[in-house]
């Protein structure tokens, strides 16, 4: 049996599951809620439910890849066969891995759109329309059917060149390029910001506290639905990153790191994004992509130096998303290989036509494609995940994983809180997200 590849070192694997977890929703969700929710009372209930499921859920499936040394299906067959019924098991692994499948193909779309701005902020023509209104109409032109092919199939044709090399050559060395240098970008990003006249009503904006604010159970349910999306659990991305994972590693740290260096890159776009906005006297109240593609470059335009300020943003998010696209990819490319014995280089090229054939069809639905999985198939891919492990598993398998590559034993309390709090969040944030029309 040919040996399964594992991350060389913790750093490196600390690191592709930063990138797994920094995406669009750190960049152009997060600050907008900071800022729509009462700046530090909602940044308050955020960093409660970070620590929350960073310690019970990312621990969690984690801990679940590396004991199975798969993914979701074998890891679910696994989990039931204890039981006696590993087909149910595998039959509801698919639900976590056609999701990854599902949310990498609509991310395609948005990574398409994030590298023609990316180009177009080096030649211009990102900042060439003269108002926001020219900007508006600008990604209008583009995030129509069939209007950013080229770009989109570029974006693609990146991803899968990454995920072609593997976990050593590929998703780890990406990630030790990638994360680093987006860090550093968006400090030099916060610097620049943080001189312009007016940045200080931002900062002060994001760290008051709004009693008003922090008792509206709004300020809440959506620092839950941030949080939890955020740190990417789903049943996908983190268990597969965690079946490459030595058993060597401490994985409560691993999740603890995992989770403060997220925090940190929500934070780093808040403190960028609002003191800049605030800068024009504005307070951001819209989020999504209308942020990212026409209000903020419209801004860049109208500040000293914009240009660069420009090429230095879209640099970082291209490399935010390009992380989070690889591991969207992961699962279902490690789930082929897994299910018919096939090399890496033909289950990336299966994936790849479909991940093409579809993703070219949907650019003119992709917001409706995304909100269906983020409202139903992400928190239902966690909870099935965290049902496995927690319950089906069992008490002695599940501390004896957690423990595995730890020198003093981790708390005693972890498995009755994942049961009883973890698993019924992920139940809370799919009846919520159903309800609101989604909280991630």
């Amino acid at each position: 049996m040919k040996k399964r590849e594992s991350f060389n070192n913790r750093w490196g694997f600390i690191l592709a599951c930063i990138g797994s977890a920094v995406g669009m929703g750190n960049l152009w969700m997060f600050p907008t809620r900071v800022s729509m929710y009462g700046g530090g009372s909602y940044l308050l209930p955020y960093f409660i439910f970070v620590a929350l499921i960073g310690f019970t859920g990312v621990i969690g499936e984690m801990s679940f890849g590396r004991a199975t040394k798969s993914g979701p299906v074998d890891a679910f067959g696994t989990a039931c066969e204890m039981r006696g019924h590993k087909k149910i098991g595998r039959i509801l692994g698919y639900i976590p891995v056609l999701g990854s499948l599902a949310m990498a193909i609509g991310y395609t779309v948005v990574m398409g759109w994030i590298l023609k701005y990316m180009i177009g902020s080096f030649t211009g023509s990102t900042l060439a329309p003269a108002d926001a209104d020219g900007f508006g109409t600008e990604f209008g032109s583009m995030a129509t059917s069939f209007g950013n092919n080229l770009w989109q199939i570029i974006a693609l044709g990146i991803g899968f060149v990454i995920l072609v090399f593997g976990v050593n050559l590929g998703i780890e060395l990406a990630n030790k390029i990638m994360m680093p240098v987006f860090f550093c970008l968006f400090v030099i990003l916060g610097i620049y910001v943080a001189f312009q006249p007016g940045a200080i009503n931002g900062y002060k904006y994001i760290f008051q506290i709004e009693p008003k604010a922090l008792a509206d159970p709004k300020t809440w349910i959506f620092a839950l639905g941030q949080a939890f999306f955020s740190l990417s659990v789903a049943g996908n991305g983190t268990l597969i990153y965690g079946s490459y994972l030595s058993d060597e590693e401490d994985i409560p740290a691993a999740a603890g790191r995992v989770a403060l260096f997220d925090t940190l890159a929500a934070l780093l776009a808040a403190l960028v994004i609002i003191p800049a906005m605030a800068t024009t006297g504005a307070r951001l109240n819209q989020g999504g992509p209308g942020l990212m593609f026409i209000y903020l470059p419209a801004l860049f335009k109208s500040m000293p130096g914009g240009y660069l300020i420009a090429i230095i943003f879209f640099v970082a998010v291209f490399f935010a998303g390009l992380s989070s696209l690889i591991n969207l990819y992961e699962a279902p490319i490690a789930t082929v290989q897994e299910l018919f014995h096939l090399d890496r280089m033909v289950s990336c090229g299966i994936i790849a036509i479909i991940a093409l054939a579809i993703s070219l069809c949907i650019q003119g639905i992709v917001s409706g494609w995304m909100d269906l999985l983020s409202i139903y198939i992400c928190p239902l891919g966690a909870g099935l995940a965290g049902v496995m492990f927690f319950w089906v598993c069992g008490q002695k398998y599940v501390e004896t994983q957690v423990n595995t590559g730890r020198t003093k034993r981790f708390t005693g309390k972890f498995l009755p809180v994942c049961k009883y709090i973890y698993c019924p969040i992920c139940l809370l944030v799919l009846i919520l997200g159903i309800i609101l029309g989604g909280i991630g």
